[in-house]
């Protein structure tokens, strides 16, 4: 049996409660938690095997009066004009499952797990129908392409939500009921974060002004927040999730929570993500956050996965497909956003990679560019297109996507479906990429204070002209040598190549 079809097969039989085994993991450190006093947020996008995720830019739009925005499931009304943005999207999506904007706003998304989806999906089940919404990557790129600041983006989204509402497969291949979700976010930007979460129309925001933290798929917020749509808990308490007697003792995570669901698929890993980010708290950088999302819980007492990391005993940051289906797919896309402060003398930068970090390659992506390069933007075989992800065919391999060809990377340094040559040949890409990536760190520098003067000189469009083609040199360069690699990792190991049956 072909192993794509064999692990969607398997993930259909391990549907828990209304929904797939989802995963994805968000996690942010405020100013006073970082080495140089920026704030940096990290995000690691899982997603199915053959869900291909390209990274898109938009820039800044005039829309005319009236103008539609045409998405998966609704059209909503457009606005007059939209912020330049840049960020990860799967090929069938108008959104994004995380991105940044010229105003050094960034967000990354969550699944979550909810009493308000749950019923959502009961009726849909039962009737056959249901209200169709925004999709949670779609609220992503909106709040960005409208948002100056993390707290506009936050009121962006509880707008968005109390309007259109959310529900509908987020699942290429997958019904509304199995492959739908409710959304939380972390929203930030040089000053601050929220942790916002949304639960249908409603939604609860929490303010993070120093410190670190980090969210998964799973509600967080409890006795305490910031913002809230006015019904919040008059909702929960209307549907017998709250007894109205004990209204001030209301909590939120506690109230709208799917109890259906097992808090294992999230709680574990949104603790180690926590944790990792309390362990360098004060000096957290860039390569600190790229570590945390390529983590597998090697430096626990599980000491990682038992026999390699392409074959995990359990969910981990950094997320591998598993025989036994109990993850989801891959990671599908990783990305470590730094904001530094106006009038710091540095730029907003997105560090991005396709795949499971643990073996790509992060990009520096500066948001002051004009253009993305064409390979970067290309999905593999069913190109890049808004379908109803319900009804979107999967994608296939591409030798003209940047994408698919860290994801062919990947499946031969794993060798056969157990990983069997994943430990003999890891290393050699890990070496390879760690040395790429150092050589980005030391340009982007070099660039980014060349850009700088060139902004206080008025020149603006020459800055963006430099960024552009730094960016499109790195990226060439990690074409170049992951196509490399490819040829590389197979002279090493034999794959076992076991009949799993």
């Amino acid at each position: 049996m072909d192993v794509t079809k064999k692990v969607v097969m398997l993930l259909v039989a391990m549907t828990i409660g209304v929904g797939y085994i989802m995963a994805c993991d968000t996690g942010v450190a405020l100013p006073d938690a970082t080495k140089n006093g920026y704030t940096i947020l990290g995000k690691n996008s899982d997603r199915p095997i053959y869900d291909c995720q390209p990274l898109e830019f938009h820039p800044r739009q005039r829309h005319p009066r009236g103008s539609k925005i045409k998405l998966e499931y609704i059209t909503i009304p457009q606005v007059e004009e939209t912020y330049a943005t840049i960020g990860s999207s799967p090929y069938w999506c108008w959104g994004y499952e995380e991105g940044i904007n010229e105003y050094g706003v960034a967000i990354g998304n969550e699944a979550i797990f909810t009493k308000t989806f749950r019923e959502a999906a009961k009726i849909y089940r039962e009737k056959g129908k249901g209200e169709l919404g925004l999709l949670g990557m779609d609220i992503l790129r909106l709040a960005l392409e409208r948002s100056k600041t993390a707290r506009e983006a936050v009121e962006w989204i509880g707008r968005l939500v109390e309007t259109y509402g959310q529900f509908g497969s987020g699942v290429p291949g997958a019904d509304h009921a199995s492959g739908g979700y409710d959304n939380a976010y972390i929203v930030a930007d040089p000053k601050e974060a929220w942790v916002v979460e949304t639960f249908g129309k409603h939604w609860v925001a929490k303010k993070i002004s120093k410190g670190t933290y980090a969210i998964s798929n799973e509600p967080s917020i409890t006795t305490s927040w910031d913002l809230s749509d006015p019904d919040l808990v008059k909702y929960a308490v209307r549907k017998g999730w709250w007894p109205k007697d004990r209204v001030n003792e209301f909590n939120v995570a506690l109230a709208y929570v799917d109890f259906y669901t097992s808090a294992q698929v999230s709680h574990n890993r949104a603790m180690r993500y926590r944790q990792l980010l309390k362990q360098k708290e004060g000096v957290i950088d860039v390569e600190w956050v790229k570590r945390i999302l390529r983590d597998h819980y090697e430096t626990t007492f599980l000491k990682g996965p038992q026999f390699n990391a392409a074959l995990p005993d359990f969910l981990t940051i950094c997320m591998h497909s598993s025989p036994a289906g109990f993850t989801w797919g891959n990671t599908a896309s990783s990305a470590v956003f730094v904001l530094p402060p106006e009038g710091s003398g540095h730029l907003p930068v997105m560090w991005w990679a396709p795949g499971p970090p643990c073996n790509s390659v992060y990009v520096p992506v500066f948001i002051h560019i004009k253009s993305l390069p064409d390979f970067v933007t290309n999905a593999g075989k069913v190109g890049t297109k808004v379908i109803p992800p319900n009804k979107a065919p999967e994608d296939k391999y591409s030798s003209n996507s940047y994408w698919w060809e860290f994801r062919k990377l990947i499946d031969l340094t794993k060798g056969d479906e157990i990983g069997s040559t994943w430990n003999i040949r890891h290393p050699i890409v890990r070496k390879t990429f760690d040395e790429l990536e150092a050589e980005f760190a030391y340009g982007a520098k070099i660039v980014e204070a060349k850009a700088i003067k060139l902004i206080s000189e008025g020149k603006r469009a020459e800055a963006e002209k430099l960024l552009t083609k730094f960016t499109e040199d790195c990226f060439r360069k990690a074409l170049e040598t992951v196509r490399a690699l490819q040829k590389e990792v197979v002279k090493h190991g034999t794959p076992l190549s076991p009949k799993l049956e």
